[in-house]
């Protein structure tokens, strides 16, 4: 079975700090244009990361650049998001996201797999 699953997420404290990792299964990531998407109570997904097969090109929301990091270890076939100095604005569910072999950006049409998505709440 082809599946994304998230894990790192709950309550983290305003300017807080928090590590999200996304395990692919029954696929290898490799290669492959990775991302990872928000979405916020009432509003839609939007992107936040991506990074293109072998971890040279990675592209960040204006609202996420120097507090996010993301990466990826082909060897283990996971991708990570490494989220610093977090705000009550970060708050949303987070995906992460498969797509194809060419580096397409945030072009969500794009991106063939998708994870359950996790929960990640900042507040005090």
């Amino acid at each position: 079975q082809l599946q994304l699953v998230e894990s790192g997420g709950g309550l983290v404290q305003p300017g807080g700090s928090v590590t999200l990792s996304c395990v692919a299964s029954g696929f290898s990531l490799e290669s492959r244009t990775m991302g990872w998407f928000r979405q916020a109570p009432g509003k839609e997904r939007e992107p936040v990361s991506c990074i293109n097969g072998n971890g040279r090109a990675r592209i960040y929301m204006n609202s996420v650049k120097g507090r996010f990091t993301i990466s990826r270890d082909n060897v283990k076939n996971i991708l990570y998001l490494q989220m610093n100095r977090l705000n009550p604005e970060d708050t949303a569910i987070y995906y992460c996201a498969a797509g194809g072999f060419n580096f397409t950006g945030f072009d969500q049409a794009t991106y063939d797999y998708w994870g359950q998505g996790i929960q990640v709440t900042v507040s005090s």
